[in-house]
């Protein structure tokens, strides 16, 4: 016999020997084997399942953040906007307010100077009235035939007016 040619008997209890192997291997190793590679591979696909769950979570959330800032951002706007016409508003009445107390005050001012000015041409001429009485009585007591005399008189009675007013 030779090396490298085996003989028939060894031919034949290796592929008996092999056979037992292959079945007992078939019978309770294969099945382990393919039990553990098919949950392993579940558990692969399964992950990959929620890694894309995951994602697509992920990528919804992002979608509602940005939309969440965007409300945000328009209900800022919308408060600004809103606080800007309320200051408007209240500015505006405010100017509305001050003109028409600005306006109540000047007409008020606009009759206490009138009754003051009415209030003064009586007193003028309630004293025009009393020099006058006074001239007339002066005039009455004396009797000037000279024009020089009436206008020295007059001067006099002038200035005694005006000493008469002046303490007044």
């Amino acid at each position: 016999m030779s090396l490298i040619t085996p003989s028939f008997g060894l031919l034949f209890w290796m592929v008996v020997i092999f056979g037992i192997v292959f079945f007992l291997l078939a019978k309770f190793g294969f099945p382990v084997i393919t039990k553990a590679v098919q949950t392993r591979s579940d558990h692969i696909a399964d992950s990959l399942q929620a890694a894309d769950e995951a994602r697509e979570q992920l990528a919804n959330l992002a979608q509602e953040q940005a939309k969440m800032i965007e409300e945000t951002r328009l209900e800022q706007s919308r408060i600004l906007k809103e606080a800007s016409e309320t200051r408007e508003r209240i500015l505006s009445q405010a100017k509305e307010d001050a003109s028409a107390e600005a306006e109540k005050m000047l007409e008020h001012a606009k009759l206490e100077i009138a009754a003051e000015r009415e209030s003064a041409i009586r007193d003028i001429r309630r004293q025009v009235a009393m020099i006058s009485v006074d001239v007339a009585e002066k005039i009455v007591r004396k009797d000037l035939d000279v024009s020089e005399g009436q206008l020295a008189l007059i001067d006099r009675m002038v200035d005694e007016a005006e000493q008469a007013q002046l303490p007044n």
